[in-house]
């Protein structure tokens, strides 16, 4: 089945001026009282999730596995007028691609459950090696304690209009017998009240525990770890229970 990453036009459909908007206040957020003007994101995509840093005065580095979603992000920053630096890499291998330091370095989009639990704790120790001491390790992800408990089966998204065409989006979980999860993505275009395209595709995951995570943190001795919902500016909403949430914590 054909690779959502490899499809950057259907991965943006979502992207819009009102999501960009959310996401430079979460930055903004998430940035109050630190001193960060270099972040580099090692699963960036095509910058959704940190092209805002740009606009913030944040020096921003990225890289990812895809070429197809690196070249939609140079575009992206580009017709916005913003510079980052783009390197294409496995976030396992960073230190292999990567020889600054950063104030912050981080993971997006929910891209540490693509590898496996042990490969995660590695990833943080790429990470680690290329923050500054007194910096920040940041990543995001859905909470998959709370998908593990609840067990639902189907996440559905607000459709998005694209001109005169409705862009319908669904993912069905799948719980599979080794723990993994596989995640089927259904986008389906409507106009007139009728669908004229469909498009399919998989993902597939391997959940991650918020405890093991949090407790690799203390293990490589950082500290002011936080724990806040994703968006972080969405204030009164518990990061425990919501269905995304982030992790900042800062390396002595």
């Amino acid at each position: 089945m054909e690779n959502l990453y490899d499809r950057a036009d259907i991965y943006d459909l979502f992207d819009n001026e009102s999501r960009y908007n959310v996401v430079r206040e979460h930055w903004k957020t998430l940035l109050h009282g630190k001193e960060i003007s270099s972040f580099l994101d090692v699963s960036y995509g095509t910058g959704n999730l940190t092209l805002p840093l740009a606009e913030l005065g944040v020096a921003l580095y990225g890289s990812d596995l895809s070429a197809a979603m690196l070249k939609r992000g140079k575009e992206k920053a580009e017709k916005r007028g913003l510079q980052v630096n783009l390197r294409q890499c496995d976030f396992r291998e960073l230190t292999n691609h990567f020889k600054e330091q950063f104030d912050c370095v981080g993971s997006t989009g929910n891209s540490l459950p693509y590898v496996s639990n042990h490969d995660v704790l590695n990833v943080l120790e790429q990470m680690d090696a290329l923050i500054k001491s007194g910096g920040w390790l940041y990543f995001d992800m859905r909470n998959w304690d709370k998908i593990l408990r609840e067990r639902n089966r189907f996440y559905l998204y607000e459709p998005v209009f694209v001109d005169d065409v409705r862009v319908n989006a669904i993912q069905l979980w799948d719980y599979n017998a080794d723990e993994s999860m596989t995640f089927h993505l259904l986008y389906t275009f409507e106009k007139e009240n009728k669908f004229f395209q469909k498009e399919k595709f998989e993902e597939h995951y391997i959940p991650i525990k918020r405890e093991m995570i949090l407790k690799k943190l203390v293990e490589m001795q950082y500290q002011d770890i936080k724990l806040k919902c994703h968006p972080a500016c969405f204030e009164g909403i518990d990061a425990e229970e919501a269905d995304w949430y982030c992790v900042m914590a800062r390396k002595m």
